[in-house]
């Protein structure tokens, strides 16, 4: 048996991210639930969210920001080998959404499979395309996280309705003679499963939002120590923290933890809302658009969420 060698080590080449058009703001909730801006803000940072009509698809969102994603790499879409898809609102389990999002883009025969790690799918999906890259299963991969979370969401239920949102992000993974993606830190606690679920196909996403808040603020910052040290480096050489944006305290809590002192934290939730797996791509594509950060810069990743799961790596910014 022959055994493929791959790349020395993978990369980021480029990201790339999009968001309907679509703006849903605190006050517009106001006007068919109790609650008010002053209510959502103090609780979860959020000042407005975006949501996708009823003829945009997570299949269409995923198209969008993998395109660009690919425009900003400078490769043909023949270049791409393997599409990885994060997510876990398809619309229908059967086709997945990797295969149609490649076909859309002109990506003709790659491997093409998805991820439901929920929050933490682009972590998992991230590492799953470092790895082919590394061991000659893939050459360059497009990794999407993307997510329509309005579908599923009960827009009666303010405990859930003014936090989720739609959008995608994504990024195109290749070979680097030196490392560029680190080691994932990775794991589950599925003795809180039920803390974020959608009971069966007639049923609205619920969390024990509580539970999941003193989980994610007590639990979550050895990881990203974890992911520090896996890579080599010390938090204090971190440009850039870019966790899960599932809420502005949890955030901003575990950044404190971290002493990532140096690092420009991202807070892509106050005018982009909860997007899941499409989160952290889509905030930090944002942070390098408006120059926050810098390329060759070192970010920090971290995904939590349903399940419950999450994953930490440390890249190098494109």
């Amino acid at each position: 048996m022959r055994i493929l060698r791959g790349a020395p080590g993978a990369r980021v080449l480029a990201f790339g991210a999009y968001q309907p058009a679509g703006v849903v703001t605190n006050d517009d909730l106001a006007k068919t639930i109790d609650t008010t801006d002053e209510w959502i803000q103090s609780r979860v940072g959020i000042k407005e969210r975006r949501v996708a009509g009823p003829e945009e698809s997570e299949v269409d969102l995923a198209v969008q920001a993998g395109g660009k994603a690919l425009a900003a790499s400078g490769l043909a879409a023949g270049e791409v080998d393997l599409v990885i898809v994060a997510t876990c609102t398809p619309e229908t389990p059967i086709p997945n959404v990797a295969g149609r999002v490649a076909h859309r883009l002109g990506i003709t025969a790659p491997g093409a499979f998805d991820v439901n790690a929920a929050c933490a799918g682009f972590c998992y999906a991230l590492s799953a395309a470092a790895d082919a890259v590394r061991c000659g299963s893939a050459t360059h991969v497009l990794v999407i996280g993307t997510e329509k979370l309005s579908q599923w969401v009960d827009w009666t239920d303010r405990a859930t309705c003014v936090i989720f949102a739609d959008g995608a992000g994504a990024a195109i993974v290749g070979p680097s003679d030196t490392p560029g993606i680190g080691p994932v830190a990775w794991g589950s606690a599925g003795d809180k499963h039920d803390a974020i679920a959608i009971k069966d196909r007639a049923s609205f996403l619920h969390q024990e939002g509580q539970t999941v808040f003193r989980w994610a603020t007590t639990e979550l910052h050895p990881v990203a120590k974890e992911a520090c040290d896996r890579a080599g480096v010390d938090p204090a050489e971190l440009a850039a923290f870019v966790p899960h944006q599932a809420n502005l305290r949890i955030v901003e809590s575990i950044a404190r933890r971290l002493g990532a002192d140096n690092a420009v934290i991202a807070k892509d939730i106050v005018l982009a809302g909860n997007t899941s797996a499409a989160s952290i791509p889509l905030a930090l594509s944002r942070m390098i658009e408006r120059g926050e950060v810098q390329s060759g810069g070192l970010a920090l990743l971290l995904g939590f969420g349903a399940g419950l799961t999450y994953a930490g790596q440390v890249i190098e910014i494109p």
